[in-house]
């Protein structure tokens, strides 16, 4: 680790020049267009006076797709100016990536007695190089927010559940954590997230009635309101089903075989909470339909719980091969590879590189469930004393 103040400054420095470059020569910039579909829905339904779920954003195809207990949480989009509105979407997810840092990647510095304020910007700067979270910014999205309110639960100990809940009643994807506290046997927890998921559920119902029954009886079934499924930026196993223009059944079998094997895994290993969410995180992104790329911040813990692995690998060649493949993995995941085929995403030929994010969320599934790198108890350790000295 380096420790001169000078060196660590330089570092920051070039690695700040580096994603300047790499920010304005690759077109990622996504003009904020999730945040626009918020904004003009919640406009057009509390300003106008519209259906919530019949609004289209910029004459596509693409309206709100979440349950109406978001739209509330939305709501002062409604009477926010767009330049404010981008403002408070990148400082929210700028917020959202230092929690995360401080909650994964602190313990992990303090426990190798390194500095921590030079490491801790060099990350902030990866996580805006890092395309799902590149993506997140870009896009005005939700996902590091949700991930923040679901990862809380892990530092809540009298009210575990309450953040999944909430997440789960925001966006659909977080559901899959009551599962698992479910599968986990954590009753109490999984009451407390049901409860919360239903009561605010509840709660958009009694306030927006309409919009409600239109969503759980109409819009949530409607694909066509998110996007084409064989779109490359869907990299979950029913993007790789349908970028080969294969029947639907072999998505559900694969999607099958994967939850009968995190059932067989939860049930079996009885694995630590940090492990048990991390790898439910990245169970999500393969099962999802839907699985745009921005979503893939869901795999985010994992990787943290597998860098503090190959850090405490016995042997310096050992650790440096495993810290080497991790950055190799970041380094595809950050690439925008899988751009290359977005015009011809059908058939074999493209196979290998328009799903590469899910291989590497297969790889990182893999790594994390078959401890094919030492267990990883220190970090979870840690997190639990810094939630207790909170």
């Amino acid at each position: 680790m380096i420790r001169r103040p000078w060196a660590q400054v330089a570092l920051v420095v070039v690695a700040a020049i580096a994603v300047a470059v790499f920010l304005a020569t690759i077109p990622t910039f996504r003009h904020f267009f999730d945040l626009g579909v918020y904004r003009g829905a919640v406009r057009s339904w509390l300003i106008d006076g519209s259906e919530l779920y019949d609004y289209r954003y910029q004459d596509t195809e693409y309206g709100f797709t979440y349950p109406p207990f978001a739209a509330l949480v939305m709501s002062p989009l409604a009477i926010t100016s767009w330049p404010v509105a981008v403002a408070a979407a990148a400082l929210l997810n700028a917020g959202a990536v230092a929690v995360l840092i401080r909650w994964y990647f602190v313990p992990i510095l303090r426990r190798h007695g390194w500095p921590v304020w030079t490491p801790c910007a060099l990350m902030f700067l990866g996580f805006l190089v890092f395309e799902p979270s590149r993506d997140t910014f870009s896009y005005g999205q939700v996902n590091l927010l949700l991930l923040v309110l679901v990862c809380s639960d892990l530092r809540n100990h009298r009210f575990s559940g309450i953040g999944i809940g909430l997440a789960a009643a925001i966006k659909l994807t977080p559901v899959v954590f009551i599962g698992y506290l479910i599968l986990s046997r954590q009753y109490r927890q999984a009451a407390t997230a049901i409860g919360a998921a239903a009561g605010a559920t509840v709660l958009a119902l009694l306030i927006a009635p309409d919009a409600s029954i239109e969503f759980w009886t109409d819009a949530v079934w409607d694909t066509g309101r998110i996007g084409r499924l064989y779109y490359v930026s869907n990299q979950s196993l029913r993007g790789v089903v349908a970028r080969l223009d294969a029947p639907p059944t072999l998505w559900l079998t694969a999607v099958a075989l994967v939850v009968a094997y995190w059932c067989w895994w939860v049930g079996s290993r009885k694995p630590e909470p940090l492990l048990g969410f991390a790898v439910t995180g990245v169970i999500a992104c393969l099962v999802s339909p839907v699985t745009w790329v921005h979503h893939l911040v869901w795999v985010i813990p994992g990787v943290f719980l597998l860098l503090d692995r190959a850090l405490r690998t016995p042997g310096p060649e050992p650790r440096r091969r495993r810290v080497g493949l991790l950055f190799a993995g970041f380094a595809v995941m950050s690439s925008s590879l899988v751009w290359a085929w977005w015009a011809h995403p059908l058939g074999w030929g493209s196979f290998p590189g328009s799903n590469a994010y899910v291989w590497i969320t297969l790889v990182v599934l893999a790594a994390l469930t078959q401890d094919v790198w030492a267990p990883a108890p220190a970090l979870a350790h840690g997190i639990r004393a810094d939630a207790d000295r909170s």
